[in-house]
This record gives C-alpha cells, sequence and structure tokens, in this order.
C-alpha cells in the first residue's frame, strides 16, 4: 500500500510539473464526492487506534 501511495503521488507531482493540471485538486474533489473505498482503508490504516 505504501509503494501504490508514492507511485500516485510521484505520478501526480510530475503531472503537475509538466503542464497546469489541476490533477490535485480533481482528485481532492473527486475523493470528497464518492469516497471510494480505498481511500477510507487508507484512513484507517493511517489514524489506526487499537
Amino acid at each position: 500500500m505504501r509503494l501504490f501511495c508514492f507511485i500516485i503521488l510521484l505520478l501526480v507531482t510530475t503531472l503537475n510539473l509538466i503542464g497546469p493540471f489541476p490533477i490535485t485538486e480533481l482528485t481532492l474533489i473527486w475523493v470528497l464526492l464518492f469516497r471510494p473505498v480505498w481511500f477510507y482503508d487508507l484512513i484507517l490504516k493511517i489514524y489506526n487506534k487499537q
């Protein structure tokens, strides 16, 4: 999962450097609107309270 997050962040950074694509903003809007399961699982892993 850590590798997946790193690859996605690397891809987003590269796309933002190449041109003025609002990738980060569009991704944030998509996550806020649709609340995908993978994002929820990632948040649970980050803030796991045992």
